[in-house]
Order: C-alpha cells, then structure tokens, then sequence
C-alpha cells in the first residue's frame, strides 16, 4: 500500500513578515536569550512543516471562526472567501510552543498565513 504524497507547503508574504515581528520582538525583550529562542521557533516550525505536509488538517480550527460581533463576523466571511477562491477552503490553527500559526489548506496544498504569540489578540495584519 503506497502512502499518499506530502501536501505542498508554503508561506504567505504576510507570515514572513509576522515570523520576523516575532524574532525582532525576541531581541528587543532579552537580546541575551534572543538567539536561542529565535533557534528553537524555526526549530519548532520545521518540525510543524513536516507535520502539516503529511496531515495538513492536523491543527485545531481556527478559534476566530467562532467570532460573535456582527463586524467579527464580516472579517470571518472574508477570509474565508479568500481561501476558498484560492482554492484552500479551510482554515486552521497549529500551536508551536507560545506561538499560534494561522493556516488555509486543502488535502494536497498548506498555506501558511501568519503567527502571533499566544497573548496577541489578532494576527498581523488584521485590523
């Protein structure tokens, strides 16, 4: 019995640009520390790569979809449509360490959308 080919991950523009929000704010808040926990981040988002290449619904759903305020609700539907027209209908959540990576998927491609730290109430990028 062959295995089912690893789904194709990637990165958005906007997740390069919150992973190094995430990195620069490591360094502003204890340079001492700042290289070893920016090695074990990347350390631990490769391990969350492979992860998601081999099972791209293995992340919990993304908690934002269960907003409740009407104007929450407006910014849930859009992103959806985004992701939906992009061909990735779902989207998700994977926890790495005090971090929250957002993704879309489908079974065969991963997008990785962006990552905040678990007390950052949105992602970069939202408004």
């Amino acid at each position: 019995m062959a295995l089912p080919a690893n789904a194709l991950v990637e990165a958005a523009p906007n997740f390069q640009i919150s992973l190094e929000a995430a990195l620069r704010f490591f360094q502003v808040q204890d340079a001492d520390s700042a290289g070893a926990r920016s090695a074990r981040l990347k350390a631990d988002l490769r391990e969350m790569i492979a992860a998601l290449a081999w099972s791209p619904a293995s992340g919990r759903p993304a908690r934002f979809l269960s907003a409740r305020s009407a104007q929450a609700k407006l910014k849930v539907d859009a992103v959806q449509q985004l992701a939906a027209q992009a061909g990735l209908p779902h989207l998700r959540e994977y926890v790495v360490g005090q971090h929250i990576v957002l993704y879309a998927h489908s079974e065969t491609d991963v997008v990785l959308l962006a990552i905040k730290h678990q007390r950052q109430l949105v992602y970069s990028g939202e408004s």
